[in-house]
């Protein structure tokens, strides 16, 4: 276990999150003095929640730690959401003797089959001199390709074992960066020249792939407007005249949609073509031709054939497109600043409301507030629910890894515990999360943790007493069926779970309270050094506007 903790180490680990039980036991009695940090979480979901957050913003693969039996079960949800995300993290488990795993001993179970599905790499090590070498090749695998998480299950007298080992000569494995074929660099580029109304979609691979400055760059080279997927929020600054918003079914804008709507070519960098920013693909794919560049191959087709397929890195591709553009000399085409008006226009004629000052509080007008408070160094961490459906229409982001959100698994519970993993990574940032009422109660045990370590970070939560995303669904069925939550005054006391914990909170009901509650957080975490909760009690009849992508070119027609 010492040459894993090396291992770990030398592979950039400075923060573990985890719980000790007897099965890991040799493990943590290695990590003593070693100079790892280790927050003790009050569940082993948390934990790999904790170490998505870590990876999200630092870039390197996140460690969770649990013992055996329900330790590892309850680590597959943290594992599912860093998969659909493509976050690096690792999860070590503690197990039952070698001996004993074919007699139903206490706390034994097949971690690794179960984990599979969820993972790049599960393995149990059999044999104690194999351990340093599993390691890093898991560090190897999380970080190659698209990223994701792996697990390595440790038997109890595997971890007890000597072995040969010296740390001196050791080094990670390298990872090898695929770069793009220069001929279909060459296509692409061609395809871009040759549109009207081309568009530059990021996803999360541009975020992940540290590609948001060569994007910048040629974005500005050639004069293309740039629209992000949800992953892909905070790659390109949302107050650059090349911004073309964010085009989906939920986390959109009107105007956005609109644009993309209109355009002719989208080339798009590490997105997945989920069915959130899709919709009805016949509509989304219209008349126009796509570009799919991507650094996973079995990405590009999986939910339809582009015109053209790149297995590229984000960056690398980029880096290549501008120095082709630079060596032919591409003029931008005038036809593109026509494209930009036209999409700044439409900006000015669909914009959403944000400025309402009624009582019960409208959502939207608590993001105008957050977007006017928060400079752009702020990290954000959000969730699932309508909460993350108004973040995404009406927050603004401006920097990579500055904006959050477990977007394709979408747990309830992954905000208070992401914002621990981003605070112990940037612990000079300010992180805030915007959390829902029901959310906020499914892993809030982890306050004890941030309240432990002296983890501050602020939390505004929209508040409309009941499941509000899963009611404005049940509309569609004409039903509202075991939705309401709403028992007393408030629901649950949000603000006195708060104060169990140690923390502090207030409670706002008018919009003109939102500002001065948020400034006094900011300086309550600054003070105590643990999470502060403003609490917003928006209107109960709160539904985001969204739908499907046929309803959004019923809605907005696209000009011919």
């Amino acid at each position: 276990m010492q040459a894993v903790v090396d291992v770990l180490i030398s592979e950039g680990v400075d923060t573990a999150f985890g719980c000790p039980g007897a099965a890991i036991l040799p493990l943590y009695q290695a990590m003593q003095g070693s100079g790892i940090e280790h927050l003790v979480v009050r569940h082993e979901e948390g934990a790999t929640h904790m170490a998505d957050g870590w990876s999200r913003t630092t870039g390197n693969v996140g460690v969770a730690i649990g013992t055996s039996g329900p330790a590892g079960t309850n680590m597959i949800t943290g594992l599912y959401t860093a998969q659909a995300d493509s976050i690096p993290i690792l999860c070590i488990t503690g197990q039952a003797v070698s001996t004993k795993l074919h007699q139903e001993a206490f706390q034994a179970v097949d971690i690794v089959e179960i984990a599979k599905p969820v993972t790049k790499w599960a393995v149990q090590v059999k044999e104690a001199a194999q351990a340093p070498w599993i390691f890093r090749e898991a560090f190897r695998i999380a970080r190659s390709g698209r990223p994701g998480p792996v697990l390595i299950d440790l038997p109890l007298d595997v971890q007890k074992q000597e072995i040969e080992w010296d740390a001196s000569i050791d080094a990670p494995f390298p990872v090898v960066t695929p770069a793009p074929s220069p001929a279909r660099v060459e296509r692409a580029l061609d395809l871009l020249l040759a549109a009207e109304r081309p568009l530059i979609l990021a996803g999360g691979g541009v975020t992940l792939g540290e590609a948001s400055e060569p994007l910048r760059a040629v974005a500005e080279r050639l004069g293309v407007p740039v629209g992000v997927t949800l992953m892909g929020k905070g790659s390109f600054p949302e107050d650059h005249p090349l911004f073309a918003g964010m085009a989906g079914i939920q986390t959109s804008q009107r105007w956005a949609n609109a644009a993309f709507l209109e355009a002719d070519l989208v080339l798009a960098l590490g997105a997945r073509f989920g069915d959130r920013h899709t919709g009805a693909l016949d509509v989304y794919r219209g008349d126009r031709k796509f570009i799919h560049v991507d650094i996973e191959p079995t990405q590009i087709g999986k939910v339809f054939g582009p015109d053209l397929g790149v297995v590229s890195d984000s960056r690398a591709f980029l880096e290549a497109l501008l120095a082709a553009a630079d060596e032919r000399g591409a003029p931008i085409d005038p036809r593109v600043p026509v494209w930009v008006n036209r999409i700044a226009e439409l900006k000015r004629e669909l914009p959403r409301r944000e400025d309402f000052d009624t009582v019960p509080i409208k959502a939207p007008r608590v993001f105008k507030e957050i977007n006017e408070l928060y400079g752009e160094d702020t990290y954000f961490v959000t969730a699932i629910g309508l909460y993350q459906i108004w973040s995404g229409q009406f927050q603004r982001a401006h920097r990579p890894r500055h904006y959050q959100v477990c977007g394709q698994a979408g747990p309830l519970g992954w905000e208070i515990p992401a914002a621990i993993g981003v605070k112990k990574a940037r612990p000079d940032a300010e992180v805030v999360g915007v959390v829902g009422d029901y959310s906020f109660q499914f892993l809030v045990e982890e306050l004890a943790v941030a309240a432990q370590y002296e983890v501050p970070f602020v939390l505004i939560m929209l508040n409309n007493e009941y499941l509000g995303l899963i009611r404005q669904a049940e509309l569609g069925y004409d039903m509202n069926f075991q939705v309401d939550l709403h028992y007393d005054e408030y629901g649950t006391d949000n603000v006195k779970i708060m104060e169990a914990y140690g923390c502090s909170g207030t409670r706002v009901v008018e919009p003109s309270e939102i500002r001065g509650s948020l400034e006094w957080a900011r300086k309550e975490a600054d003070r105590t050094g643990r999470p502060v909760l403003v609490e917003i009690m928006i209107e109960r009849e709160a539904n985001a506007s969204m739908g499907t992508a046929l309803d959004n070119v019923k809605e907005f027609e696209p000009t011919p």
